[in-house]
């Protein structure tokens, strides 16, 4: 069974999370968004929609926690499938929208905050979990949900781990519109209506001006060295087992500092 139904109807492209249960992002389901965004891609598409299943209770469970490596290995290298595809959606010539349905959680949060626009039925949630989880997030993972969201906002959803509504995310920036669950389909065709009658070539050029102004944040080769020995001390930590134990065994971590 394909993890991924790719559509496409007239110069809108869907992808559609197809994974059982919760669609986990698994090293799997990632290439094959990857791969039919490099299809989209020749074809040469006006805008996309990236969605999950329709009356889905779960957009995404985030990163797949069985995945994670266990030896104390950094798993969110530049290589990370997660780290790709979200590069992929950024550097896709065309607008991709996050259609959000149920809730999201860990790294899917950065994957719809990757999209150019996130539109989110009203009993859609966020959560950023890898606190929970006992898994230091990446300096670009940060970047990329600080261009997203406002400082206040992104410190309480990496501090707490605990969801946050569409409401609250519209009223912060997050979220470009929230509308009742039955009009969440049409809504979004209609936004991807309005960017198809503009300039193709203009949309290009908008998405990568703006793409290269919002990274444009230095950072020291010194800074960048601490940044990632505090993260290596996570990683080499009892905590960290603990979380991946608990996620696994579907109960409450225990973590104590060390």
């Amino acid at each position: 069974m394909s993890l991924v139904i790719a559509e496409v109807n007239g110069a809108i492209g869907t992808i559609t999370l197809n994974r059982p249960k919760v669609n986990a992002l698994s090293g799997e389901l990632l290439e094959e968004i990857a791969s039919a965004l490099t299809e989209m891609k020749a074809q040469n598409l006006r805008v996309i929609i990236l969605r999950a299943q329709r009356g889905a209770k779960v957009f995404s469970a985030g990163h797949d926690v069985a995945e994670l490596p266990t030896n104390g290995r950094d798993p969110l290298t530049y290589n990370d499938p997660l780290r790709q595809i979200v590069r992929a959606i950024q550097l896709h010539p065309c607008p991709v929208i996050a259609m959000i349905e149920g809730s999201v959680w860990g790294g899917a949060c950065e994957l719809a905050m990757s999209c150019d626009l996130i539109v989110a039925a009203q009993n859609s949630t966020m959560a950023i979990t890898p606190a929970r989880l006992g898994v230091p997030y990446n300096l670009s993972g940060i970047l990329n949900l600080m261009k997203v969201a406002g400082m206040p906002i992104i410190k309480e959803m990496l501090f707490t781990a605990r969801p946050v509504t569409a409401q609250r995310l519209m009223e912060s920036g997050v979220i470009n519109h929230v509308v009742p669950p039955e009009e969440l389909e049409s809504f979004t065709q209609q936004l991807a209506m309005q960017m198809v009658e503009t300039s193709p070539l203009v949309l290009r050029i908008l998405k990568e001006e703006l793409r290269v102004l919002a990274s444009a944040h230095p950072i020291t080769p010194d800074g960048y060295e601490r940044i990632q020995s505090l993260r290596r001390e996570v990683y080499d930590s009892e905590d960290y087992q603990e979380g991946i134990r608990a996620f696994l065994e579907k109960r409450k971590p225990e973590f104590h500092g060390r």
